[in-house]
């Protein structure tokens, strides 16, 4: 049964000034951008030889986030200027590349690299932070596309309400769950043929 044409949808946004410029914003030069090849040099250096098993770099405010094999549970926060000192973290001792690591040392000057493309890649789309675990790799999991998810329920929610009315709104749940069961299965199969 399609909806009642008298019926009247009320649709709540978010912020206004944050939703007037989602798509207006653009990428903005910094620090960091100025030092790039010093930052990943610096970084690469940290992680080859002075224990730094992850390192987050945030170049729209010029930071990085450096966790130490020895101490995984502290980070250290440094601007671009601490970073790109002798010695940017005193805690920072000279350490083997760990054995464990699924990264390996010569891999990380490409990563790196491949963070540069992204941050340059377009001026609206953009590349603000990234962050690299040598024990993990980019995040050691494989990402369910939680946002696929979401576009699939909305979607079908969208289609179902317009055409038969919110009778059929609960089926929306029911798929999306069934498609996450699905891609799930995969993922577990794919595992299994890794190893």
């Amino acid at each position: 049964m399609p909806p009642d044409p008298d019926s009247h949808w009320k649709q709540y946004r978010g912020d206004p000034a944050i939703r007037g410029g989602l798509f207006e914003q653009c990428r903005t030069h910094s620090v960091m951008d100025e030092h790039l090849g010093d930052v990943f040099a610096q970084v690469e250096k940290l992680m080859r030889h002075h224990g730094v098993f992850h390192a987050k770099l945030h170049f729209s405010s010029s930071r990085a986030t450096l966790w130490l094999y020895t101490d995984p549970y502290r980070y250290r926060v440094l601007s671009v200027e601490e970073l790109l000192t002798a010695t940017p973290c005193l805690d920072c001792p000279l350490t083997r590349y760990p054995a464990e690591a699924v990264v390996e040392s010569r891999l990380i000057p490409a990563v790196l690299e491949g963070f540069r493309t992204l941050r340059y890649a377009d001026d609206q789309i953009y590349l603000r932070a990234g962050s690299l675990n040598l024990i993990n790799g980019y995040t050691g999991q494989f990402s369910l596309g939680h946002a696929g998810f979401m576009a699939v329920g909305a979607y079908s929610a969208a289609v179902l309400t317009t055409t038969f009315g919110a009778a059929l709104l609960p089926f929306v749940g029911g798929q999306t769950w069934l498609l996450f069961l699905l891609a799930l299965e995969w993922i577990k199969r794919q595992r299994g043929k890794e190893k």
